[in-house]
Formats: C-alpha cells, sequence, structure tokens
C-alpha cells in the first residue's frame, strides 16, 4: 500500500477534551486545533478523529453520571456530537480553517461500494485543505457504545482503520498517559516507559493491564490493537500524552515522544 508521505491521523481522547469534572477543556481544545492548524500550514494533511461525544452530552444535559441506558447514551451522543462540532469549528475558524463532519459504523468501512466512497470524500477533503473530524456515528450504532460488543474500541481502533483508508504515514493516539510503559505508572512512580516497539508480541501485550481514565472507555489494550493494524499496513504509529499539543511538532519532526510503533516495511491492503 503507497503510503501519503504527509498524511497524518491524530485521535484525541475523552479525558483530553475534558476535565475531571466532565466539562469542556476549552483550554486543551484551543491548544489543539492551534497546533494541528500549524502543522497544515507545514503541508501535512490532517485527520482528527475525536472522541468526547457522550462526556459532552452527558454534562450538556446535565446528567450527574455517564448514563447506562442505551437510549440515554445515544441521546447524549448526539446532544454532544453537536457541541463537539460547533466548538471545533468556531476554534479552528479562529486559525483560518475549514473543517468537516464524518461519522462512521461499521457497514461504512465493510461494504465495498461505501468504503470506496467513504475514501473519495476523505481524499477530496484533503485535496481542499480542509480538516475531515471522524467519530463513530454513536446515535445510531448502537454496537459501537455497549461496553463488550465494541467494533471499533473507543476510537483507537477506528482511528488505525481511517489511517489505512486514508493511506496515512503516521497514526498519532492523544491519550492521558505518556505511553506504554514496562508497569502500571499510576502504582508505581518508578515504572520505565517503552520508547520503541518494534513487534507487537504476547509480552508487549502483557504490559497493557488496567485503563485509562473514568470519563474515556479505552485503555492501553485497544490502543495495542489500534497499533497492530496501523504497523501492519505499514503505518507508523505513536501513543502520548494527549494534555501537551505543542508535542505533536517534535513527533513530526522525528523526535522520540511517548511510545513509536514501527510500521512493518511491506503492509498490505485493510481487508
Amino acid at each position: 500500500m503507497d503510503l501519503m508521505k504527509n498524511r497524518v491521523v491524530i485521535k484525541i481522547g475523552t479525558s483530553s477534551l475534558t476535565n475531571e469534572e466532565g466539562k469542556i477543556n476549552l483550554r486543551c481544545i484551543d491548544k489543539l486545533t492551534q497546533v494541528l492548524s500549524g502543522l497544515q500550514n507545514l503541508g501535512y494533511e490532517i485527520i482528527l478523529v475525536s472522541s468526547g461525544a457522550i462526556a459532552v452530552g452527558t454534562n450538556k444535559m446535565k446528567l450527574t453520571e455517564r448514563p447506562k441506558e442505551l437510549r440515554i447514551k445515544q441521546a447524549a451522543a448526539a446532544v454532544g456530537q453537536c457541541e463537539l462540532m460547533h466548538i471545533y469549528d468556531k476554534f479552528f475558524s479562529e486559525y483560518g480553517k475549514i473543517v468537516a463532519q464524518i461519522l462512521l459504523s461499521e457497514e461504512d468501512v465493510d461494504q465495498e461500494g461505501k468504503k470506496h466512497n467513504l475514501i473519495n470524500t476523505f481524499d477530496s477533503l484533503l485535496e481542499r485543505d480542509i480538516i475531515p473530524i471522524v467519530n463513530e456515528n454513536d446515535s445510531v450504532s448502537y454496537r459501537e457504545i455497549e461496553s463488550g460488543q465494541k467494533i471499533f474500541g473507543d476510537n483507537d481502533t477506528l482511528s488505525a482503520v481511517v489511517a489505512v483508508l486514508c493511506r496515512a504515514k503516521k497514526l498519532i493516539l492523544m491519550s492521558d498517559i505518556d505511553g506504554l510503559y514496562e508497569s502500571d505508572p499510576r502504582k508505581n512512580p518508578d515504572a520505565r516507559l517503552i520508547s520503541q516497539v518494534n513487534d507487537i508480541d504476547e509480552n508487549i501485550r502483557k504490559l497493557a493491564k488496567g485503563s485509562g481514565s473514568n470519563r474515556g472507555t479505552g485503555g492501553m489494550i485497544t490502543k495495542l490493537d489500534a497499533a497492530q493494524i496501523a504497523t501492519s499496513h505499514g503505518i507508523d504509529m505513536v501513543i502520548t500524552q494527549g494534555q501537551n499539543p505543542e508535542n505533536l511538532y517534535n513527533i513530526m519532526d522525528g523526535e522520540q515522544i511517548g511510545t513509536l510503533f514501527i510500521g512493518k516495511k511491506y503492509g498490505c491492503s485493510l481487508a
């Protein structure tokens, strides 16, 4: 698969978009949009995969906790997605950028006709310097938001699928942790960050225990799943701290920040 050397997919997690009270972290979003706009000005084609719809909707609807009932989750997703896109559009427009919303479900990448149209849509947007903002279509696709039945895995796997579809050279997952550690840094302050992974074997998977914050639903396992997809198609993937968007500049310059998963030299096409 021929990769587009200046095309990058960046995934931002719920825990980076919201604060401890579950409200939108406007400072982080402002910095993120500023950096992504700057990267586009440097010649990079940017695709943003954004989580956070249910969390933002939960706060907007003034619910006391993340809903457990499916229909309320879907309502929160619908409200939150609208709010997220409004905020993204506002901040990106401050830096002279145009954004587009793309909501995906399983059949969009499973059915050949839909997948072909989806690729054409991404290409058309990127050719016109428009930044696609991608999320799962949670308001209608129940399997994506029901625990244990996730198709994409809290947007981690989705971002890898998008990277493959768009032939991106690099995938960056911005999380609430600096990268993959040899042990849980929340429990072991002396845990060592693994700077590079060349092969995702069982020993690496054993390190991926626990999950992220209580505002997100993904953990290190879903990030390794994403890395497996991306690297098998020749795409490098990086896990880095989402609270420091300016690190994206350094990552794109080749600096070793977070954990880098090396893409295989010879990738294959997306099934």
